[in-house]
């Protein structure tokens, strides 16, 4: 009769214990399919970036945008030898779901850039697809952290 009683609690024992793992082998695949390498999560993107954008009729735009950590900016823009005053936007930005690029929300599209890739210490001006500008100018279309 002993016997049997430990043969019993063995068995529940094991079958516990094997639970147990298969459990915790689950999180440990659901904490590694969450956890992604980002431009949002890995970097340091909140500041300040500014630069000299090309301009069609102009010297050129000069540019500055500031992110804050809760997800809202401010630019603003001053085209050279054209106006004094720079003009200047606030609003919210989204990131897309990869993580790697942020969309400046309250501006008009077909006036103004709105999209921009997030790389280390410089944002890259994206065109209206959302794709990066290439060609002889390409370097043109970057703000540099300060």
């Amino acid at each position: 009769m002993i016997k049997k009683i430990i043969f019993i609690l063995s068995i529940a024992c094991l079958f516990f214990g094997l639970n147990a793992c298969k459990s915790i082998r689950k999180s440990t695949n659901q904490t590694q399919i969450t956890t992604t390498d980002n431009a949002k999560t890995n970097l340091d993107w909140m500041g300040i970036y500014s630069g000299v954008m090309p301009c069609a009729d102009c010297a050129g735009i000069e540019t500055k945008i500031s992110l804050k950590g809760n997800n809202t900016y401010r630019i603003s823009w001053k085209y050279m030898g054209k106006d004094d005053a720079a003009s200047v936007k606030e609003g919210t930005f989204k990131w897309n779901s990869s993580g790697n690029m942020i969309t400046l929300e309250n501006l008009n599209r077909n006036n103004f850039p709105t999209m921009y890739k997030v790389c280390e210490n410089y944002l890259l001006q994206l065109d209206l697809k959302g794709k990066v500008i290439s060609g002889k100018t390409a370097d043109k279309y970057r703000l540099n952290k300060n």
